[in-house]
C-alpha cells in the first residue's frame, strides 16, 4: 500500500510523536515505529492539545494536581495556570469531530495526553502514578469504541499486532457501516470474523453469535451499534499463543480430506511448535495459507484472521 494511498485508515497521533516541536520545551518524542514503519500504512492526523487550546512554544509545564480520579491540569511555576476545562472541551470536541479515524496513538506520561499511569501530584508535591490526561480521558469518554494506545507501549509486538488488528477492524466495519447495515450484512460480517473472534475471546465469539443468532425481527439498526461495542471489546483481548493454536486447529479441519496423512502430521507438529514458543505464528500461518491456496475453501477464504492487516507490516513473525 503506497503512501496515504487513499484506503489507507486515518489514526490520529499526538503531534510530538510525528516530529513537531510543540512539547513544552520545544522539543518532540518522534517515534520512528509512526515516522518509518506505519506512514506507508495510515494516513496520520497528528494534534496537539495543548498547542490548541493556545499554549505556546516553549511553555510553562503543566501537570497533575489533587484527586487521581479527577485531577487538575495546572502550571509547574503559577499554579493559577488551570487549563483542565479546556484540554477536555477540546478532548470533547475532537472526539465529535474526527468522525473518520480508525484510532489513535497517544503520547505516554503526558498530563494532556497519556492513557493510564500519568504522575498526579498531591498538594504536598508527592506523586502517584494512577492518572490519565486530561484530554486524552475526555476523547476516550466519547469515543469509548475506538483503538487507543500509548506510543510506548506499541514497541511490544503482541500489543502493536492488537491495536493494529483494531484499526482494520474498525475501517472494516465503517465501510459496512456507510453500505447499510441490514441484517444479511451484520450476518456476513460477523461470519468474516469468526475466526478472529475465537482467537481474541471465545467467550464474546459465542455472545455475538447469540446476539445475532435471536435477533429475529429487531431493526439491525438496534443491534448493530451493540454488536459492534462488543466486538471491539472482544479484539482489545490479547490473543494468545493457546487460542491462536485452536484457531489453527479448527481451519486445518477443512483439510483434512484434501491433503495427505503426511501434510496433515507436519501441519500438527508445526501447530504443536508454535503452542510451545518454539517458532512464531508467521509459521504455521504460512503452511496453512500454502495448503489453502491448492486446496481453496470459500468459506475460509473470506476468513479475517487470515490477513488482518497488510503482510508487509510483518506483524505476527514475533507473535
Amino acid at each position: 500500500m503506497p503512501d496515504h494511498c487513499p484506503s489507507a485508515p486515518k489514526i490520529a497521533v499526538s503531534a510530538c510523536l510525528m516530529g513537531a516541536e510543540v512539547r513544552y520545551n520545544g522539543g518532540h518524542k518522534a517515534s520512528r515505529l509512526c515516522t518509518d514503519t506505519l506512514s506507508d500504512y495510515f494516513e496520520f492526523v497528528p494534534l496537539c492539545p495543548e498547542v490548541a487550546i493556545g499554549l505556546g512554544t516553549p511553555r510553562q509545564p503543566i501537570r497533575l494536581v489533587g484527586d487521581p480520579d479527577h485531577p487538575q491540569a495546572l502550571g509547574t511555576v503559577d499554579r493559577r495556570l488551570d487549563v483542565t476545562q479546556d484540554l477536555a472541551d477540546y478532548g470533547q470536541a475532537m472526539a465529535a469531530g474526527l468522525e473518520d479515524i480508525c484510532g489513535y496513538i497517544f503520547m505516554q506520561q503526558s498530563p494532556s495526553c497519556g492513557l493510564e499511569r500519568v504522575k498526579v501530584y498531591h498538594a504536598n508535591g508527592a506523586p502517584v502514578g494512577g492518572g490519565r490526561g486530561i484530554y486524552a480521558q475526555a476523547f476516550c469518554a466519547g469515543r469509548p469504541d475506538l483503538p487507543v494506545e500509548e506510543a510506548g507501549r506499541l514497541n511490544d509486538p503482541v500489543l502493536r499486532e492488537n491495536f493494529i488488528t483494531r484499526v482494520f477492524a474498525y475501517r472494516d466495519w465503517q465501510t459496512v457501516a456507510a453500505e447499510g447495515l441490514s441484517r444479511r450484512a451484520l450476518t456476513e460480517f460477523h461470519s468474516r470474523y469468526k475466526y478472529l473472534l475465537m482467537a481474541h475471546s471465545p467467550v464474546h465469539y459465542k455472545a455475538l453469535g447469540h446476539l445475532l443468532g435471536s435477533m429475529g425481527h429487531t431493526d439491525p439498526a438496534t443491534v448493530a451499534p451493540r454488536y459492534f461495542s462488543e466486538l471491539m471489546a472482544a479484539l482489545k483481548k490479547c490473543a494468545t499463543r493457546g487460542t491462536h493454536s485452536n484457531v489453527l486447529q479448527h481451519i486445518s479441519g477443512y483439510l483434512k480430506q484434501a491433503i495427505s496423512a503426511a501434510d496433515k502430521q507436519e501441519m500438527q507438529q508445526v501447530i504443536g511448535q508454535y503452542r510451545h514458543g518454539i517458532v512464531p505464528l508467521v509459521v504455521p500461518l504460512t503452511l496453512l495459507k500454502h495448503h489453502l491456496r491448492r486446496h481453496p475453501d470459500p468459506y475460509i477464504a473470506q476468513q479475517v484472521y487470515l490477513q488482518p492487516h497488510p503482510e508487509n507490516l510483518s506483524l505476527r513473525n514475533a507473535i
